[in-house]
């Protein structure tokens, strides 16, 4: 994992859900392009997830590390691919 997306990760709190789902958002730096980029998160996928998703600003791909915690906050960490 590179330094630069480890310093720049940045929590959100999560929003209020429908039916007890509760969507967060949460934000990580690319590597490639530098651009901070917005990521939503469905917790209904569980509370880590590891994912590839294309930056939608350079297309590189990056491996996403999502951590959501009790109250609901997810974290991410984004290394390239």
């Amino acid at each position: 994992m590179s330094k630069s997306s480890r310093r720049h990760r940045r929590d959100r709190p999560a929003a209020g859900g429908r039916a007890g789902r509760v969507d967060a958002e949460a934000t990580y730096v690319c590597d490639s392009c530098g651009e901070e980029i917005v990521v939503p998160v469905d917790v209904s996928a569980g509370t880590h997830q590891d994912y590839v998703e294309d930056c939608p600003v350079c297309c590189h791909p990056m491996r996403l590390h999502v951590d959501i915690d009790d109250d609901g906050q997810a974290r991410i960490d984004g290394e390239p691919e």
